[in-house]
């Protein structure tokens, strides 16, 4: 083992970039090469190098790029694997989601009530195996020793009190609501964000738009996708953490890709909603369509679990049937329902799930994605490739931890553990601090303690404060900021990924211009 950098700051650019791009194929040798900047992948460059390991991680587009920008938001507490008696997900799931509210990063992932309204729909024997869950999702909170204070208790509501939550819920025939607590993310992409810049800040050489385009166990062949140019980086381990696409980087890994759809909606189509919806999806027992308000205009609508058959395109598109069914589903709680046209975006992620049966040898009809375990698999390949698959958002951190362990086991690389469980990512802090911050809430939730340079890119410039586009939140301010610490280098970064402007086509063509002004600025005063 070799490490030779030292903490060089969170702040990701193109100068940068360029720079380390440059060190990652001079013929040096370092400790640890990850595949793959989702969630998993920057988490695994995090843990690696916080463990003193010399890192270079690449990405054949941006941070964020596949699943990890497609998810509900949510950090789940487990509640669903309890249902299929998966204890050790539903316990594993619990226990990181705590890791992040209490420690790693309390500024960007909150508790979220949700209320699942007892509607003419919802028998009482399933209300009753509802409220069970609810409750043993409690259990799962205590025993993974997340605070009250954190994660309120369950409990049943009066039809008044839903309504008054969930004013948009049909009153006919409510005869009450059930009110749950769960873990919610101000934007998974963000969050990939701040894995990447605190990997960063370890000393971990972090490089998008670079595609690996042949894995060994001792390195890479690689193209920078900005220039062409081809390269090679050595590492003495490799960690595929390239999501659905692992299977395209090593022979024997089988993806069964699971197709999670979300419509967008304008805030305004369903009121004020103090807090999310459960929908029973009919005919099932455990599996729910979700509203999940957003704080910046708009809701989201979702989800749906579909095997995908033909292909991984690299954005997925959204099927008619997908929308059709979500509006069904929530339709049959709405006093209005919501109609085809006021849908105004909607984007689908692909779960990474293991089709289990094609590494250990069963046979039969395969069992549909829904059913999938969503515990994560560590994978070693013949030539000493190190794959992580499976999971889901929540556990990236545990995730990034086994594969770094496997790695380094099966190469022989001395490492300590990972201290990541107690390590705080970049714009963390106590709640205290963040409510002191003098920032508005809104860049609290998204910035942390870095909310308060954020803001003063405005304060200082009376033109960076202006909205990107009218009636959305975000400014210039936080374009020009996530071009100078983000990585961002594209309109395309700026839009779909810093913000999530783009998950709406006509803002995202509203706030075009913006987006290209910003930079072309920012390149013109760049050495």
């Amino acid at each position: 083992m070799s490490r030779t950098r030292t903490d060089t700051g969170s702040s990701l650019s193109a100068g940068r970039r360029a720079r380390e791009l440059t060190e990652a194929t001079d013929g040096r040798v370092v400790d640890v090469l990850v595949v793959g900047l989702g969630a998993t992948g920057a988490g695994v460059a995090l843990d690696a190098a916080a463990r003193g390991l010399d890192v270079v991680a690449v990405d054949a587009h941006d941070l964020a790029f596949g699943t990890s920008r497609w998810s509900s938001k949510l950090i789940h507490g487990g509640l669903r694997y309890l249902a299929s008696a998966q204890f050790d997900v539903a316990h594993e799931s619990a226990v990181e989601r705590g890791v992040l509210m209490t420690r790693t990063a309390p500024h960007l992932v909150a508790a979220q009530p949700f209320v699942l309204p007892l509607t003419p729909l919802v028998s009482r024997a399933q209300a009753s195996l509802a409220w069970a869950g609810f409750r043993a999702g409690d259990m799962l909170r205590l025993a993974a020793r997340t605070p009250r204070r954190i994660l309120p208790a369950p409990h049943r509501l009066t039809a008044t009190e839903a309504r008054h939550l969930a004013p948009s819920v049909r009153p006919a025939g409510l005869r009450g609501g059930l009110l749950s607590w769960d873990g919610k993310v101000t934007d998974d992409a963000r969050l990939v964000t701040a894995l990447a810049r605190t990997a960063a800040a370890h000393g971990a050489r972090v490089l998008t738009r670079v595609r690996a385009l042949e894995l060994t166990g001792t390195g890479a062949r690689i193209r920078d996708e900005l220039t062409g140019e081809e390269g090679e980086i050595r590492a003495r381990a490799v960690i595929n953490a390239s999501g659905v696409w692992a299977g395209d980087l090593v022979e024997g890994i089988r993806i069964r890709p699971s197709r999670g759809t979300h419509l967008v909606l304008r805030s305004e189509r369903l009121g004020a909603l103090p807090a999310g919806l459960h929908i029973p999806i009919p005919g099932e027992t455990n599996r729910f369509v979700l509203v999940l308000p957003q704080g910046d205009g708009r809701v989201y609508v979702g989800l749906t679990d579909e095997p995908v058959e033909d292909g991984i395109p690299d954005v997925p598109e959204v099927p008619e049937t997908d929308i059709g069914f979500l509006l069904d589903v929530l339709g049959s709680v709405l006093d209005t329902p919501v109609t085809r046209d006021e849908v105004v975006g909607a984007f689908a992620g692909l779960r990474p799930l293991l089709d289990a049966s094609a590494h250990d040898g069963r046979d039969g009809a395969p069992a549909r994605t829904s059913d999938i375990s969503r515990r994560h698999a560590v994978l070693t390949s013949p030539d000493g490739v190190t794959t992580i698959v499976g999971g889901k958002l929540t556990t990236y951190r545990r995730m990034a931890q086994d594969a770094v362990d496997a790695a380094t086991a099966a190469r022989g690389l001395p490492a300590a553990p990972s201290p990541t469980a107690a390590l705080p990512l970049v714009g963390a802090a106590a709640p205290a601090r963040l409510r002191a911050l003098s920032a508005p809430p809104r860049l609290v939730r998204r910035y942390g303690t870095e909310a308060e340079a954020v803001h003063a890119l405005a304060a200082g410039h009376p033109a960076l404060a202006e909205p990107v586009l009218p009636g959305h939140p975000v400014t210039r301010a936080e374009l020009l900021w996530a071009v100078r610490h983000e990585g961002a280098l594209d309109a395309s970064d700026l839009l779909d990924r810093r913000t999530r402007i783009g998950l709406v086509p006509e803002d995202r063509t509203e706030a075009l211009a913006a987006a290209r002004e910003v930079l072309a600025q920012e390149a013109a005063v760049r050495p």
